[in-house]
C-alpha cells in the first residue's frame, strides 16, 4: 500500500444525483462502505460473482491509494424465499440458510474475494432491528397493524428521488396484497407477523420477523454509523430496496444516510437478467469448473461496472487468451518486485480507475503494456523494475492472488522437469505419455498449454 495521495480525486457516479462526484469521506483516510449481500436460499450464480468482483476490485483500488476501507456485506438469512425453500424441502429455514451461507463463503473464497471487514447476518441482529422499528413508531413514521409494522411513506419527504420516480408514478403502481394490513398502498413492511409454521421472534407487536429493507439500514448503521460514504449494490435494488432503506434511515436520524450510491449493471443472458427465478443462470461453482477465477475477473472487469454484461462463453474464452499473455510473462520471469520505471504506467492505470472506476480502460492499458513487455523479453531488453510495477498493478485489482507467485522454487523446478520430459516425449512421438503428464498436472491445478510460441505452464 502506498501513502494516501490526497491530490488524487476519486470520482464515482452517484445514482442519487445522476452525476459523477468526488469521493469525500467523512473520516479522513477512511472509506465506510456497505454492499448488499445475498439472500441465502440457493447457490450463487455469476450475477453474484459480478457484484463480488466489482466491489472487491474497487476496495483493493482504494486500499492501494492508502485508504482504510471498512466494508460491510450483509447476509440475509431470513426471508420469504428461504421460508418457501424450507417448506418445499421440509427442513428448518435456519438449516437452509446456513447451508447456502457456507456455500457462498466457499464460492467467494474461490473467486479470490477479500472477506468483508464485517459480514453480519440478519438473525444475529433481531434486537437491533426491533429497536430501530420501535424508534420509527415513536417518531410517528411507522405504525402497527395486526401484528405487522409498516413505514408511512408519505410522511417522508423525498421518497422516489433515488430511483428518479415521481410519487404519483409510484402511487399508480402501488397496491395492497391479500393479507396485508397497511393503511396506504405505498407503505412497506418493517416487521411481519409470523404465519403458522414460519420462523419467528418475540417482539412488542407479537411473534414475527423483519421485513427485507429494515435489515440493511439497521446493520449498516450499527457498523458504519448514521451516514455512509458509499452504499453499493445492483441496479435492480435501487427500487424499492434502496429507496426504502434511504427513507426509513433518514426518517429515524434526520441525517443524510448515504453520500454516494454506487450501483452496478446486471449480468444478462441473451439480454435478460441472469436470475434464479428465470432459470437462466450459471452457478459460480459450474463456471469455475470451466474457467479459473482470474479469467472470470478479467471478463467481468473488461466491461464498465455500470453497463450491462451479457454472458457469453466465447467472450470468456477470449478473456482467458488475453490473460494468458500476462501469465506467460509471470511464468518466464517469476514474481518480481520493483517500482521505478513503472511510474508512468501506474499513473495511467490509476487515472482511469479514479474516473468512475473505469476498469476496461485500465485493463486496456495493462494489456498494451503486456504486449510491449513480450516484445522486450524477446529482445532481451525488459527491465525487472518495470515488470515488478506491472505485476503489482494487476494484483491491485485482485489478480494472481494465488498460484504461480506463491510457488516455491522447488515446486517450480519440479514442474519444469515434468514439462521438459513431456516435451521430449512429444518430440519422440510418444503422445500417450505426453498427454498423461499434462492430464496429471491438470489434476493438481497446473495447466500446460502448447502454443505456436512454445509450451507454457501456469498454476491455478
Amino acid at each position: 500500500m502506498i501513502p494516501l495521495n490526497k491530490s488524487r480525486d476519486v470520482l464515482i457516479y452517484n445514482t442519487l444525483t445522476r452525476r459523477v462526484e468526488k469521493l469525500a469521506t467523512l473520516h479522513p483516510g477512511e472509506v465506510r462502505m456497505y454492499v448488499c449481500g445475498p439472500t441465502v436460499y440457493d447457490v450463487a450464480h455469476l450475477g453474484h460473482a459480478r457484484a463480488e468482483i466489482v466491489y472487491d476490485s474497487f476496495r483493493r483500488f482504494l486500499e492501494y491509494l492508502g485508504y482504510r476501507v471498512i466494508l460491510v456485506r450483509n447476509i440475509t438469512d431470513v426471508d420469504d424465499k428461504i421460508i418457501n425453500r424450507a417448506r418445499e424441502e421440509n427442513r428448518p429455514a435456519s438449516e437452509i440458510a446456513l447451508q447456502y451461507t457456507v456455500k457462498y463463503f466457499i464460492d467467494t473464497l474461490k473467486l479470490g474475494i477479500k472477506h468483508p471487514t464485517f459480514n453480519p447476518r440478519v438473525t444475529d441482529h433481531i434486537p437491533d432491528i426491533i429497536g430501530f422499528v420501535s424508534r420509527l413508531i415513536e417518531k410517528g413514521y411507522a405504525y402497527e397493524s395486526g401484528g405487522d409494522v409498516y413505514f408511512s411513506v408519505k410522511k417522508y419527504q423525498g421518497y422516489g428521488e433515488l430511483s428518479g420516480q415521481s410519487l404519483d408514478r409510484i402511487i399508480a403502481g402501488a397496491r395492497i396484497e391479500p393479507g396485508e394490513n397497511k393503511k396506504d398502498p405505498l407503505d412497506f413492511a418493517l416487521w411481519k407477523a409470523a404465519k403458522p409454521g414460519e420462523v419467528f421472534w418475540e417482539s412488542p407487536w407479537g411473534r414475527g420477523r423483519p421485513g427485507w429493507h429494515i435489515e440493511c439500514s439497521t446493520m449498516s448503521m450499527k457498523y458504519l454509523g448514521e451516514t455512509l460514504d458509499i452504499h453499493a449494490g445492483g441496479m435492480d435494488l435501487i427500487f424499492p430496496h434502496h429507496e426504502n432503506e434511504r427513507a426509513q434511515s433518514e426518517a429515524l436520524t434526520g441525517k443524510k444516510f448515504v453520500n454516494i450510491w454506487m450501483h452496478h449493471g446486471p449480468l444478462t443472458v441473451n439480454g435478460e437478467k441472469m436470475s434464479k427465478s428465470l432459470g437462466n443462470y450459471v452457478t459460480i461453482e459450474d463456471a469455475l469448473k470451466r474457467f479459473d477465477a482470474d479469467t472470470l475477473r478479467f471478463y467481468i472487469l473488461s466491461t464498465h461496472y455500470r453497463s450491462p454484461l451479457d454472458y457469453n462463453e466465447q467472450a470468456l474464452e477470449s478473456a482467458k487468451k488475453g490473460l494468458d499473455k500476462v501469465r506467460r510473462i509471470i511464468i518466464r520471469l517469476g514474481d518480481i518486485s520493483g517500482d521505478g520505471e513503472a511510474e508512468e504506467l501506474e499513473e495511467e492505470v490509476l487515472k482511469h480507475l479514479a474516473n468512475d472506476f473505469n476498469t476496461p480502460r485500465a485493463i486496456a492499458v495493462l494489456m498494451d503494456a503486456a504486449n510491449q513487455i513480450i516484445e522486450r523479453i524477446n529482445k532481451g531488453s525488459v527491465s525487472k523494475s518495470f515488470l515488478g510495477g506491472f505485476l503489482r498493478l494487476w494484483k491491485m485489482l485482485g489478480f494472481f492472488q494465488s498460484g504461480v507467485e506463491r510457488s516455491t522454487e522447488r515446486e517450480r523446478r519440479l514442474v519444469e522437469v515434468l514439462v521438459t520430459i513431456r516435451s521430449e516425449a512429444r518430440a519422440s512421438g510418444d503422445y500417450k505419455l505426453a498427454d498423461k503428464i499434462r492430464e496429471e498436472l491438470n489434476k493438481i491445478g497446473i495447466v500446460v498449454e502448447d502454443t505456436p510460441e512454445g509450451t507454457f505452464t501456469y498454476i491455478l
